[in-house]
């Protein structure tokens, strides 16, 4: 495994990785200031960087994936709002509840396909007070998550995305993309970052994920949102002084760590297939699209992730009889091929 501590196979999730030497040697040389301040050199470049590759205007660093989507929909909302997001989204099912507790807002379910939404169910699921004699709650924000984590690492297409936020607009509504992989997506389909986004006012992009930073995600969008962005960062208590040296991680992460997610999605097909050919497990192919495989187990999940356990392979059960791996930088062609031999020897 590329620089990782430990000889087991660690598919448990793309936040587990580990940063390289270079990444740490980067890190030991970044140049620093207080952020609070704004005068962190490293922390402008990421920032900046990061607006000018997804065409917004400009960026704020904070220091997880969710604080980013925790702090995007306070900008976007008011207390008595309402979210329009897909029943599995991760703000809806793993940030604490941050939309009612941060935002007084309450959640419009979408019941997508393999946690996808289309423009005709974001329709349907947008709500506004006014027309209702005060009933509803002012749907004011839709947000969109690429890819879909319990989607299995699914993309959306760009036709859409686009028509996703072409609706949303027509109804008054803001976007937001959860772009914790978004990179993953836009390797899968092709699609420059700024293109895929084009439409969308906000986008959290994570940095600890596939691209192998310890810490950290940039929010970008226009100047006036990223303006009021600051101050809730600041509320939300995530201020930070010398950012500079998780910044260098980050910028050092865009210029090597981009490209080499297909290395994963290849990966994470050959897996795919190679758990589909055993009694044991059921795969969607057309649901491994990056770097997730999602498989349906014949016996409890649990027992299964404990047999892999014992045999130095750590997974995640989801379900009574599902299983998810997650390929990352550490996991080489070689823990694919030992995989494999584990795999076939307890469930062949």
């Amino acid at each position: 495994m590329r620089e990782h501590p430990s000889s087991r196979i660690d598919f448990r999730s793309d936040t587990v990785t580990q940063p390289t030497t270079v990444m740490r040697q980067a890190m030991h040389e970044a140049s620093v200031g207080d952020d609070v301040l704004g005068d962190d050199p490293t922390v402008i470049e990421l920032q900046d960087r990061v607006a000018a590759m997804f065409g917004k205007e400009a960026g704020l660093f904070v220091a997880s994936g969710t604080m980013s989507n925790a702090i995007a929909l306070r900008t976007h909302t008011v207390p008595g709002d309402e979210i329009v997001c897909d029943k599995t989204a991760h703000i809806y099912r793993y940030e604490g509840g941050g939309y009612a507790a941060l935002c007084g807002a309450s959640i419009a379910l979408v019941d997508g396909e393999g946690g996808l939404m289309t423009p005709e169910q974001v329709r349907s699921a947008v709500r506004k007070a006014e027309g209702s004699g005060s009933h509803y709650p002012n749907g004011s924000l839709v947000c969109v998550e690429n890819t879909s984590n319990l989607g299995g690492g699914s993309c959306y297409d760009q036709t859409t995305l686009d028509d996703i936020a072409k609706v949303a607009a027509s109804l008054g509504c803001a976007t937001h993309i959860d772009g914790a992989r978004i990179f993953n997506a836009a390797i899968a389909t092709g699609v420059d970052v700024a293109r895929m986004c084009q439409h969308y006012d906000s986008v959290s992009i994570c940095f600890s994920k596939g691209l192998g930073a310890p810490v950290g995600s940039v929010l970008v969008g226009s100047s006036a949102f990223i303006a009021k962005a600051h101050r809730w960062r600041k509320l939300f208590g995530g201020g930070w002084r010398q950012a500079g040296l998780l910044a260098s991680a980050c910028l050092h992460a865009l210029d090597h760590h981009v490209d080499r997610l297909q290395d994963d999605h290849e990966r994470a097909q050959r897996i795919a297939v190679m758990l589909n050919d055993l009694p044991e497990f059921n795969v969607d192919l057309a649901t491994v699209q990056t770097n997730m495989v999602y498989a349906n187990t014949n016996r409890p999940a649990a027992e299964v992730v404990e047999q892999y356990a014992a045999n130095g392979v750590d997974m995640f059960d989801l379900s009574d009889n599902r299983i998810r791996v997650v390929v990352h930088l550490h996991i080489t062609d070689e823990d694919v091929e030992r995989f494999t031999d584990i795999s076939q020897r307890l469930f062949g």
